[in-house]
């Protein structure tokens, strides 16, 4: 029982762990590296979840950690790119500042009404994060650019949505499905 009561939380910390070792990495040129890093932390970031779920141990301060985690991680990439790899993260420059403003900008709204950031966990949050993931990585990998294009349409609708969600919520809540699921309740 220890093990499936704190492995998810293990994984989310070694998450955020891992990003520094990413910038590291980016900042040496070490593409290789980054590339496998930011896979590692993709995969980490869909394992998680699913194992906190399917084990029950799904906490309040779990969905804190993972957002805090997913939210340090995304805003690491951009940045581990345009070090690692200057020319592919400038040519497409736009689509990384529409995703950082997909990643900064609802917390700052959900900060702003609840003094607090909320940990939604939409399903669009989720597919978002698996196309930006493979998008990434095909990016970085390949050089081959529009699965990350495409991702980062789906990170501003998510965002989008997420931005909705605070709109109508009167208090903050954790692990939201979507946007749907809030004005049912309404």
């Amino acid at each position: 029982m220890y093990v499936k009561r704190y492995l998810p939380t293990f994984i989310t910390g070694t998450r955020l762990a891992l990003v520094p070792v990413l910038l590291a990495c980016a900042a040496l040129g070490q593409g290789t590296a980054v590339v496998a890093l930011i896979a590692l932390c993709f995969f980490s970031d869909l394992v998680d979840g699913f194992l906190a779920r399917y084990w029950r141990v799904v906490s309040d301060a779990g969905a804190r950690l993972d957002s805090w985690a997913d939210f340090t991680f995304y805003l690491a990439i951009p940045l581990a790119g345009w070090w690692a790899f200057p020319a592919i993260t400038g040519r497409e420059a736009p689509y990384f500042a529409a995703l950082v403003a997909s990643i900064v900008v609802p917390p700052l709204l959900a900060l702003a009404k609840f003094h607090r950031v909320p940990s939604y966990h939409t399903w669009g949050a989720k597919l978002s994060a698996a196309s930006v993931g493979i998008g990434v990585l095909l990016l970085f990998a390949f050089d081959l650019p529009w699965p990350f294009r495409i991702a980062t349409g789906i990170t501003v609708t998510a965002a989008l949505e997420e931005t909705a969600i605070t709109l109508v919520l009167d208090t903050p809540r954790s692990n939201v499905r979507s946007l749907w699921h809030v004005l049912r309740r309404h």
